[in-house]
């Protein structure tokens, strides 16, 4: 006799965007408000939380922190979304940015097909775009690039040196995730293969919040400029001669606060626990 409940509930993949509340879809908005459970990530605003989430849903924080604190395991999560979704439930699995770009929705998807659970995919603003926007740094900016390059380097085998050559070569546009605490890595990398000092390099601190700060620097002086500064989570590095619009088209004013806009996390949940 099958354990399986005759009637599975659903779950809906949802990208919350890279801060700003109002960067948040319509679709995810209306699932919010119909879910019965909402598996959060940290990346995700509080404003999101409190306004367009049922009252009578079970909010579920399943954070993750990169290399250091307390992370929800990436088993926990799939766990849960099977266990809600044979109940019977709607269950909304809310990650920062977009669900497509540098998350694990690869092995999320696979357990749900395994289970047979129905499921849905619905795209966020990335960060990439969302930080570009905020940044007045337009990615494909005619005469500044040819395309854009969507890379991460958080550790230092990740990218080939062969690959290192060819980026330092290349028009496009880089930007990097989960990069800021392994970035000197990457400008040494660069400029080893003789990437051009037309090329700027922006970090882009907690993208479209009102904590939100832009340091920029030439490459070759990273060290001097920037080399000091712990960069807050979460933030993005975009390298290229577009970085140079900057200063003509931002239009966002810069907040006076160094806090963090998305917490670091904390043991609320029964479900994260320490590396």
């Amino acid at each position: 006799m099958s354990l399986r409940p005759v009637n599975n509930g659903r779950v809906i993949l949802a990208g919350a965007g890279p801060g700003d509340p109002e960067l948040l879809t319509i679709k995810t908005v209306r699932y919010l408000g119909r879910a019965d459970v909402v598996l959060t990530d940290r990346l995700v605003s509080q404003e999101i939380l409190d306004e367009y989430v049922s009252p009578n849903a079970e909010v579920v924080h399943v954070g993750k922190q990169c290399r250091r604190g307390i992370s929800t395991p990436q088993m926990t999560i799939n766990e849960l979304m099977v266990m809600y979704a044979k109940q019977g439930k709607l269950v909304v699995r809310l990650k920062g940015g977009d669900v497509s770009l540098f998350s694990n929705i690869l092995d999320e998807l696979q357990v749900l097909s395994e289970n047979d659970i129905p499921y849905e995919i619905i795209p966020g603003v990335t960060a990439a775009l969302g930080a570009a926007a905020y940044a007045g740094i337009p990615l494909t900016a005619r005469d500044y690039s040819t395309g854009v390059r969507i890379l991460t380097s958080y550790k230092s085998d990740i990218v080939s040196d062969e690959y290192w050559k060819e980026l330092a070569k290349t028009d496009d546009t880089l930007v990097f995730y989960m990069s800021s605490e392994t970035l000197g890595t990457v400008v040494e990398k660069l400029v080893g293969n003789g990437i051009s000092e037309s090329k700027l390099l922006a970090v882009v601190e907690q993208a479209t919040t009102p904590m939100q700060h832009v340091h920029i620097c030439n490459l070759y002086h990273y060290e001097e400029e920037l080399g000091a500064i712990n960069f807050i989570s979460p933030s993005l590095v975009i390298i290229g001669k577009v970085v140079s619009l900057h200063k003509e088209y931002a239009w966002l004013k810069e907040g006076d606060s160094r806090e963090y806009y998305f917490k670091p996390l904390e043991s609320k949940s029964k479900y994260v626990s320490s590396k």
